[in-house]
C-alpha cells in the first residue's frame, strides 16, 4: 500500500475520530473537488515523447515493479484509498507523538566558499540546507506547520524546522522531488520566492505549479538528464520508486524523482521519497564515489506496532532496513537519515525509525557513524580530505 494519496490522504492525520474530523474530511473532499482541475498539471506532448520506460501515454509508472499493461489496476488503487482514509481517521490505535516545541536553532550559516568542503544542515523531515561549491541548495523546503492543501487541518509539525527562515542564506536553487504535500509546499516556496530564490529544478510535469510561486527560472527533468548550476556544478534528476498526486483524480501524472548534485567537492545523492530498487546501483555506476546520500527512513511496518491494519509502505517508502541496503548499495562514505520525527505519515511510533536504523546497521556490521539520524538544526561538514567526516551540532 502506498504512503498516502495527497489531498485526500490528509484526513489521515486526524488524532482522533472526532466530529471535527468527520466535518473536516468532507469539506477537504469539496475543497479537493473544486480544485482538482487546477491542480491537474499533466506533461506536455513534447516532454511525453522524450520519456522511455516509465511513462504509458498519460501517466508515470516505476518500471522495475509495475508494467504499462499493470496500469489500470494501479488506478483502481484508488478506491482502496477511500477506505484507507476512513480507517485512519476512524481508528485510534495510532502511536501518540510528543511534539517538540523548541530546538534552539543555531546562527546564521555563512556561504561556504572552502574549497572542497561540503556542510549540510537537517532542516526536518526532507529538507537539507546543501553548501557546496558556492553554492547554497535547499531539497523539498516545508517550513509549514501542516502538510496539507490547508493551513488548519492536516499532518501537524511535530518538530519545529532547524533553521528560521530568516536565518537562511541566500538560497541559489530549490530541488523539489516530487508533488506530495510534504514536498512541495507552495506556502514555502512562495516564502523562498519573496526572498529573492532564482531558480528551481523539478520532474516532469511540475513546472507550471512551481511557476506558480514566484520562482523565476523553473526547470523540468526527466530521469537522467542534468542542468548545470554554475561552471563547475550540475544537477541530476534520478530515479525513484514512488508515486505522485494532489488530488485523488491526479495520480502519476507527473514524474516522481531523487537528485545528484555534481561539482568540484564531489557527488552529493538526495533520493527524494522512494522504495527500495536497483536504483541505486546504478546510481553508484553512474556517480561514485557519493560522499553523502540523504535517505528516508520511514513511514515503516515497525516491529513495535502491533495493530493488523498497518500497510506494508515499502514498495514506495524505505523503513530502516531498506534504507541501510540502499547505503550499501551506493558505497557512500556517509548517509543521513530523512522522513521521520517530524511528520506523522505512519503508524511507526516516534522513536521506532531510529531505534531500527540502528538495529539494521548492527546486522550488517556496519559503523555506526556512516548512517546517521541528524536532529533538525545539526550540521554536518565534510572537509577536502574525503575520508575524513567531522559532524557539528549547531544547537
Amino acid at each position: 500500500m502506498a504512503k498516502y494519496c495527497p489531498g485526500i490522504m490528509q484526513m489521515q492525520y486526524m488524532k482522533k475520530p472526532r466530529l471535527g474530523a468527520l466535518i473536516f474530511s468532507v469539506v477537504l473532499l469539496g475543497l479537493l473537488s473544486f480544485t482538482a482541475c487546477g491542480a491537474q498539471q499533466g506533461v506536455s506532448t513534447k516532454k511525453a515523447q522524450q520519456i522511455s520506460d516509465h511513462f504509458a501515454g498519460n501517466v508515470f509508472f516505476n518500471p522495475h515493479v509495475m508494467q504499462p499493461s499493470s496500469l489500470f489496476r494501479e488506478s483502481q488503487t484508488n478506491r482502496s484509498i477511500f477506505w484507507y482514509a476512513w480507517r485512519w481517521l476512524l481508528n485510534n490505535d495510532r502511536p501518540d507523538w510528543p511534539e517538540i516545541k523548541s530546538i534552539s536553532p543555531g546562527a546564521p550559516l555563512p556561504r561556504p566558499f572552502v574549497k572542497g568542503m561540503i556542510t549540510i544542515t537537517t532542516v526536518g523531515h526532507s529538507t537539507f540546507l546543501i553548501q557546496m561549491d558556492g553554492l547554497n541548495i535547499l531539497t523539498d523546503p516545508i517550513w509549514s506547520d501542516r502538510c496539507s492543501p490547508v493551513s488548519w487541518a492536516g499532518p501537524k509539525r511535530h518538530k519545529p524546522p532547524g533553521i528560521p527562515m530568516e536565518d537562511l542564506p541566500a538560497i541559489d536553487v530549490v530541488l523539489v522531488s516530487h508533488n506530495h504535500y510534504d514536498h512541495l509546499d507552495l506556502p514555502t516556496l512562495n516564502r523562498l520566492a519573496a526572498r529573492g530564490t532564482p531558480q528551481a529544478i523539478v520532474p516532469l510535469g511540475n513546472l507550471e505549479l512551481i511557476r506558480q510561486t514566484g520562482i523565476p527560472v523553473v526547470q523540468e527533468l526527466d530521469w537522467w538528464q542534468s542542468v548545470p548550476l554554475s561552471s563547475g556544478v550540475t544537477i541530476t534528476l534520478v530515479p525513484a520508486q514512488h508515486f505522485s498526486s494532489r488530488t485523488p483524480w491526479d495520480r502519476n501524472e507527473t514524474l516522481w524523482g531523487g537528485f545528484v548534485v555534481s561539482g568540484p567537492s564531489g557527488n552529493i545523492y538526495y533520493s527524494g521519497d522512494t522504495g527500495y530498487g536497483p536504483h541505486f546501483l546504478e546510481i553508484a555506476r553512474r556517480f561514485s564515489p557519493i560522499r553523502a546520500a540523504l535517505l528516508p527512513i520511514s513511514p515503516f511496518r515497525s516491529q513495535q506496532v502491533k495493530t493488523s491494519f498497518v500497510p506494508n509502505f515499502s514498495a514506495n517508502h524505505m523503513g530502516p532496513s531498506e534504507a541501510v541496503l540502499a547505503h550499501i548499495d551506493l558505497k557512500t562514505q556517509l548517509s543521513l537519515a530523512a522522513h521521520f520525527q517530524v511528520f506523522q505519515l505512519g503508524w511507526d511510533g516516534f522513536d521506532d525509525a531510529v531505534s531500527e536504523l540502528s538495529a539494521a546497521l548492527k546486522e550488517h556490521d556496519l559503523n555506526p557513524g556512516e548512517f546517521l539520524a541528524p536532529s533538525p538544526g545539526q550540521t554536518r561538514e565534510l572537509n577536502t580530505a574525503f575520508s575524513f567526516f567531522k559532524p557539528s551540532n549547531r544547537r
